[in-house]
């Protein structure tokens, strides 16, 4: 992308990817409580809703097996943000969240290379 840098687009898909999710999930939320076994038996009632599930999960598998691979081949600095946003809001916030800290990390290498 000319003119904008990926730092920037992927910090405003971090935003989106909490605000978005969070504001489907807040209402239920304030209605039902911390009602962990409502929350799991609501996920997986459908077919729909149990695919849209695994594929969340398993994509949150995936990004921690990516976030742990790239933290052995290049430090990123805070990538444990990242993780912590996995598990507190989604892949929405973690994924775009851990691309820009990367993203930062490497052009602050390549200033100093």
């Amino acid at each position: 992308m000319r003119g904008v840098s990926m730092f920037h687009v992927y910090l405003a898909l971090s935003v989106a990817g909490a605000v978005i999710p969070l504001g489907c999930f807040l209402p239920w939320l304030g209605a039902h409580g911390l009602a962990l076994p409502l929350l799991l038996h609501t996920a997986w009632a459908t077919p729909v809703s149990a695919f849209a599930w695994a594929d969340v999960v398993f994509s949150g598998v995936a990004l921690l097996v990516f976030i742990a691979h790239e933290q052995r081949r290049a430090r990123t600095p805070w990538a444990w943000l990242a993780v912590l946003a996995l598990f507190t809001v989604g892949v929405s916030l973690a994924l775009p969240l851990f691309l820009a800290l990367r993203e930062r990390a490497r052009t602050a290498r390549a200033i100093f290379a």
